[in-house]
């Protein structure tokens, strides 16, 4: 098997280390409009070779797109043009109701799988790749009745033999779930890491009062913005509307604080703290 990975970073780099301890026999081809990125995988031992797209297409039996959504929304149509009888495609985009749409516009749709793995860091890049992100998380899988049997079954059984867990969405369903579990809180991380350094001019008086619940909630600040950018923009309408809950909330607590109303933000945070049996059961799967 031949599988060519297209923007190899965190997820696309991740995938190759985790596929090829199962499929030892796999050949791995490296597309990256960066040549450091090219020279970084084969390094890493994340690809055998590094080629231009075209030719690994031809190549492949199967297709990872593992690029910024904007960047899969530019070449998705090209690669299922060249793409050989037989062959798959796949996507890894954390969006999925405008790259779905545009397959589907395609003669070979059929050939296409749009996936999404729920895993990441907030590195980026083929040195921050590693085996141990996919196994044991969530794939989620949308539109699998447009997608032919044989395409279906071969995207399955890779995520399942690398640990991963298989969900089945809409495209529309994903958008609006990740809206709120994903995408907020990466604006979140943002906002709080402008607001913190607007505030707080002097770096080293960060460096020195900050906790590690300070760390841990603005950690994913740190992730690349040419990833993100495209995806708030994709999910624009979900994200809006998210952002207007999360904000009529943050104010409801300023009202609170406000007011010293002690007894009602006792109760507002009693209230989040079910999460935590949220997050446990979902631990527990």
């Amino acid at each position: 098997m031949i599988i060519s990975i297209v923007g190899i970073g965190l997820l696309g780099g991740s995938f190759a280390l985790s596929v090829r301890e199962k499929y030892p026999k796999a050949r791995f081809i490296g597309v990256d409009a960066s040549a450091v990125h090219g020279q970084l995988a084969l390094a890493k031992g994340i690809v055998d070779e590094v080629m231009p797209l075209n030719e690994a297409i031809q190549m492949s039996n199967v297709v990872v797109l593992a690029t910024p959504v904007n960047t899969i929304l530019t070449l998705l149509p090209s690669i299922l043009d060249a793409l050989p009888e037989g062959a798959t495609v796949l996507d890894l985009g954390s969006t999925k109701e405008s790259i779905c749409a545009l397959a589907d516009t395609h003669p070979k749709r059929a050939q296409f799988v749009a996936a999404h793995p729920m895993a990441g860091t907030e590195n980026s890049g083929p040195g921050a790749a590693f085996r141990e992100l996919l196994p044991g998380k969530n794939l989620i899988i949308c539109d699998r009745g447009k997608s032919a049997p044989d395409s279906l079954k071969l995207v399955e059984a890779l995520f399942l033999d690398i640990g991963m867990k298989l969900f089945y969405m809409t495209p529309q369903e994903h958008d609006l779930h990740l809206a709120y579990v994903s995408h907020l809180s990466h604006i979140s991380a943002f906002a709080l890491g402008l607001t913190v350094l607007e505030k707080e001019k002097d770096e080293q008086a960060i460096f020195d009062m900050a906790s590690t619940g300070f760390s841990s909630t603005v950690r994913l600040a740190k992730s690349s913005p040419q990833m993100w950018a495209p995806i708030f923009d994709q999910n624009r309408e979900n994200v809006s509307q998210a952002l207007a809950d999360y904000i009529e909330f943050l104010q409801r607590f300023k009202t609170l604080i406000d007011d010293r109303d002690v007894s009602n933000s006792l109760d507002f945070m009693a209230r989040a703290n079910v999460i935590r049996r949220v997050l446990e059961g979902i631990e527990k799967k």
